[in-house]
C-alpha cells in the first residue's frame, strides 16, 4: 500500500497535510513517504523469505540519500550503474558486500573504485568489459567477482524504451553463445565468475516474461555445470511494474509464487534489483497552477513544474494521475496540463478530465517516486526542485531547492573574452 490519502477532501502523506508542506517549502517539490518505501521493501523481502536471497535496490530509480539510507537500514543492498551511484551508496550506508555494479560502459576508474570498495560483484555486459575488469583487477593485485549478464531474448511487453532483454537491445550477451562467454571469462586469471544475471525490462506487469526468462536461465545453469562452471548466484534483475492508471501488476507474493518453483531447484542465491516497485508510488510531484489559458479548441492548465522536473510523460507518453491537493466539489473540466518549458512535449496530460481548478491551486502528480527527480535537468536554466520526506507526522527537506547561483556553479568565462 501507499500512504497518500484524502481526509476531508485534502491530501495527506502519512499524517502530514501536503498543503502545509507546500506552504513551507514552495512549489514545485517532490514528496516521499518513508512508510510506503519500507512497506514495499518488506513485502518483497517477505515474499522470498523461504530462500537465500538479496534485494538490491535499483538506485537509478531514485538515488536520494534519505531514501537509500531508509532501505540500507532495512538490510537492502544496492544495484548501481555508475561510480557516482557507488559513491552515494556508500554515503547512504549500504554494505559494500551487498552492492552489485551493472551498466554497459564501466570505465577503468569506476572499476578500480568498485574493486577498492570491495563490492559484491560486477554484472558484466560484454567480453570487452570482462577483459577490462580482468586487467584492472590484475593491476591492483585483486580478483574481481563477476556475473555475466545474458540476454534471454524475451519480450517483456513494455515500452520499447525500457525493454532490455531482446536481441536488438544493447544489454547483455546472447544466451545462445553464453557457454563460450562463461568459459572465456572463467579462464581469465583475475576474475571469479560467481553468477549469472538477466534483466529484461522495466514496468513489467505480468509474471510470464520472468518465467520464460528463468526457464532459459535454468537450462543455462545446468549446461554450465556440465562444463565445470558452478555459479553461486542467480540475478533476475528488477522491472516489477506498478499501478499508474489501470494496470494490474503482480503483487510481491504473486511474483514470488510464479518464479520460486523455477528458482528453488537451482539451489542458487537469488538476487533481485527492484526500483520502481519500491519507490514509484512512494512519491508525488507537487505543483502550482500558474495560469488557466482558454483557446478556441483547448483549455490549458499551466503549472510551475515542467518536463525538466518530470520527463516521463514527454519521454514515454506515460500516464500519471493528477488531482488537486484540495478537492472542491465534483465538477470536472477537460484540459491539457502543461508546464512552462519551451517545448511542445512539455505536457503532463492531454485532454484529461480533472476536478475544476483555479489559478493558484495546488496539484499532485502521483506515482512520481521513481525516475522522477533522478532524470530531472536544468533545461531552460531552471533550478532543480526540492525533495521532501515524510516520516509519520513530520517532514524533512532531504534535498534543498537549487538557487540561481547553483546554475552557474563550475562555469568559467575565459579571461580572453572578459
Amino acid at each position: 500500500m501507499d500512504f497518500f490519502h484524502y481526509e476531508n477532501n485534502e491530501l495527506y502523506c502519512e499524517e502530514v497535510l501536503v498543503s502545509d508542506v507546500a506552504e513551507s517549502v514552495g512549489t514545485p517539490f517532490y514528496l516521499y513517504s518513508q512508510r510506503t518505501i519500507v512497506d514495499h521493501y518488506k513485502k518483497l523481502d517477505s515474499a522470498f523469505s523461504g530462500i537465500d536471497h538479496l534485494i538490491c535496490f535499483s538506485m537509478k530509480s531514485n538515488a536520494n540519500l534519505a531514501i537509500c539510507k531508509t532501505l540500507a537500514n532495512e538490510g537492502s543492498g544496492a544495484d548501481i550503474v555508475s561510480g557516482g551511484e557507488l559513491y552515494k551508496a556508500i554515503k547512504a550506508g549500504f554494505n559494500p558486500q551487498n552492492i552489485v555494479f551493472a551498466g554497459v560502459g564501466k570505465t577503468d576508474s569506476e572499476i578500480e573504485y568498485a574493486l577498492k570498495t570491495d563490492i559484491l560483484m560486477f554484472n558484466v555486459e560484454s567480453m570487452s568489459e570482462a577483459k577490462a575488469i580482468n586487467r584492472v583487477a590484475g593491476n591492483l593485485g585483486k580478483k574481481a567477482r563477476i556475473a555475466l549478464r545474458v540476454n534471454p531474448d524475451v519480450d517483456p511487453g513494455t515500452h520499447k524504451h525500457i525493454t532490455t532483454g531482446k536481441k536488438e537491445n544493447k544489454f547483455g550477451l546472447a544466451i545462445d553463445h553464453a557457454i563460450e562467454y562463461f568459459t572465456e571469462a572463467n579462464n581469465m586469471p583475475n576474475l571469479d565468475v560467481i553468477g549469472i544475471h538477466a534483466h529484461i525490462g522495466s514496468q513489467i506487469v505480468s509474471t510470464e516474461p520472468y518465467v520464460e526468462s528463468l526457464k532459459r536461465l535454468s537450462k543455462l545453469i545446468s549446461d554450465l555445470e556440465k562444463v565445470g562452471i558452478n555459479i553461486k548466484t542467480l540475478n533476475i534483475g528488477g522491472g516489477l511494474g506498478i499501478i499508474y492508471n489501470e494496470e494490474n501488476p503482480s503483487t510481491a507474493q504473486q511474483f514470488a509464487e510464479a518464479i520460486l518453483p523455477l528458482v528453488k531447484p537451482t539451489g542458487r542465491r537469488l538476487i533481485l534489483e527492484p526500483g520502481r516497485f519500491i519507490v514509484g508510488n512512494a512519491g508525488i510531484l507537487v505543483t502550482k497552477v500558474v495560469y488557466i489559458k482558454q483557446t478556441e479548441t483547448k483549455t490549458f492548465v499551466i503549472v510551475d513544474a515542467g518536463m525538466n522536473d518530470l520527463i516521463r510523460p514527454a519521454l514515454y507518453d506515460s500516464y500519471h494521475n493528477i488531482r488537486p491537493l484540495k478537492i472542491n466539489g465534483t465538477e470536472e473540466m477537460t484540459a491539457d496540463i502543461v508546464g512552462p518549458i519551451c517545448e511542445s512535449a512539455d505536457c503532463f496530460a492531454k485532454d484529461r478530465k480533472i476536478n475544476v481548478v483555479q489559478e493558484g491551486d495546488l496539484l499532485s502528480i502521483f506515482s512520481a517516486g521513481a525516475y522522477g527527480f533522478v532524470m530531472s535537468s536544468n533545461y531552460n536554466a531552471r533550478p532543480k526542485v526540492a525533495e521532501v520526506m515524510v516520516i509519520g507526522d513530520k517532514y524533512f527537506v532531504v534535498r534543498k531547492r537549487e538557487t540561481y547561483e547553483d546554475l552557474i556553479k563550475g562555469e568559467v568565462i575565459p579571461q580572453d573574452i572578459l
